[in-house]
């Protein structure tokens, strides 16, 4: 790869696809050495390579360390892979080769560049103190060199995808999810409270005012309707390609929705439901609890299967009945889409609102081609993406919308997937 980063010609056109086939390749190199280098971050480095037009290899991993790491303990790794894919570091500056990459060599950088490359020179520091781990005087003595974060851990998570967190990365993320709130939309219960001027008076409550002045009711106390929210019932896929979403996405309902009585079933080759599991204990100990008890992590996808035993097994039974639905989802299904229509439609039947989680929507570029989502999506009422801590605050408020958005299903149409589903079972 150090061989096609210094042959690239002077084409500026090429150049950019040059480019972004060594940022590809350098990310999938530190992917295989463990780093969490997903496509968002290889990204980032392009473009800061970009912009910062490194002229020499030292300054070229400022950039990658810049943009590739999170944390003091990836930067070693990231010095051994920069050394196999560009050259030692101690290897001299490499300012010839670097300089023969269109769109990064030694060109006039305006005063705006010159402060972006000093600016991440800076944020390299605080994630490591030198690449060899200390400052060198003029003179050739290491000191060592203290100098403060730019951000806290959790600031720098919080824009990244939840598909290139670690364990240990998104533990650090339990504090801020405690601080998200998913509140419900209200509805009207069958009980009432005392109020003055209510619309029905309220008997028991004017009699027991009236033992105060010996059984004579010299005060009618009426009675509204009360409120209380609405059910969350989530529904989380666990297969293979959802498995980082499932893990951040189960450890946010835990943190965020665990005082809501939130029903959590997960879902991959079968229904398995996490309720229990999630209760009552630390994110970490719910979370391997929610492994032992699905035993599909990892597995295929079959999300209308999924939701035919839902809506048979707890669907008629209640559970989903003008209760809020969040299905977890990047609607990748191996099974039939007229089946998950038909289950979508039941299911829009009986719940108040339908809100679809799927991180691959976080693209402006995407549309539901999938056979599986695009069966799904007239039947939701928001589809969010939710790949980030910073992008939960789209589903917070998608959950908290009191309004339903989908269109309104016809009468024909219901009969018949009801009686569809009648003969079915």
């Amino acid at each position: 790869m150090a061989d096609g980063y210094a042959r690239a010609g002077p084409d500026a056109s090429a150049g950019a696809g040059d480019l972004a086939e060594v940022a590809a390749r350098f990310g999938a190199a530190l992917r295989r050495a463990g780093l969490p280098v997903g496509p968002g971050r290889t990204e980032r480095f392009a473009a800061a390579v970009t912009l910062a037009r490194p002229a020499s290899r030292r300054e070229l991993f400022n950039c990658a360390l810049a943009t590739l790491v999170s944390s003091r303990d990836q930067a070693d790794t990231l010095k051994a892979v920069f050394a196999e894919v560009f050259g030692s570091l101690d290897g001299g500056d490499g300012l010839t080769d670097l300089a023969r990459v269109p769109g990064i060599g030694n060109q006039p950088q305006p005063a705006h560049i010159a402060a972006a490359a000093m600016l991440a020179r800076l944020h390299a520091d605080t994630l490591a103190v030198s690449p060899d781990g200390a400052d060198q005087d003029e003179d050739g003595t290491e000191t060592e060199v203290e100098r403060p974060y730019l951000g806290s851990p959790v600031e720098r998570l919080a824009g990244t995808d939840f598909a290139e967190l670690t364990d240990a990365e998104l533990a650090e993320l339990v504090a801020a999810m405690r601080q998200i709130t998913l509140a419900m939309p209200s509805r009207r219960s069958r009980r009432r409270k005392p109020r003055p001027g209510g619309s029905r008076i309220d008997m028991r409550a004017t009699l027991r005012q009236a033992r105060r002045t010996g059984g004579h009711a010299f005060r009618l106390i009426g009675g509204v309707p009360a409120k209380q929210p609405r059910r969350l019932v989530v529904l989380c896929d666990i297969s293979g390609s959802m498995e980082p979403y499932a893990r951040a996405m189960i450890q946010l309902l835990y943190c965020a929705a665990g005082g809501a009585g939130a029903e959590v079933f997960s879902f991959a080759t079968r229904l398995t439901r996490l309720t229990a599991a999630l209760a009552r204990s630390s994110p970490a100990v719910a979370l391997a609890r929610a492994g032992r008890t699905a035993p599909d992590w990892h597995g295929g996808t079959q999300i209308g299967a999924a939701l035919k035993e839902f809506n048979d097994r707890y669907g008629r039974r209640g559970m989903a009945r003008g209760a809020v639905v969040l299905i977890i989802s990047d609607g990748w299904d191996t099974g039939d889409p007229e089946v998950l229509r038909r289950e979508m439609q039941r299911l829009s039947l009986v719940a108040f609102r339908i809100v679809w989680m799927n991180p691959r929507t976080k693209s402006a570029a995407y549309q539901p081609l999938a056979g599986g989502m695009a069966a799904a999506w007239p039947y939701c009422d928001a589809v969010v993406s939710g790949h980030s801590l910073q992008a939960v605050d789209q589903l917070a408020a998608a959950l908290a919308d009191p309004v339903r958005r989908r269109p309104e299903i016809r009468a024909v149409d219901a009969a018949t997937s009801l009686a569809a589903a009648g003969n079915a079972s």
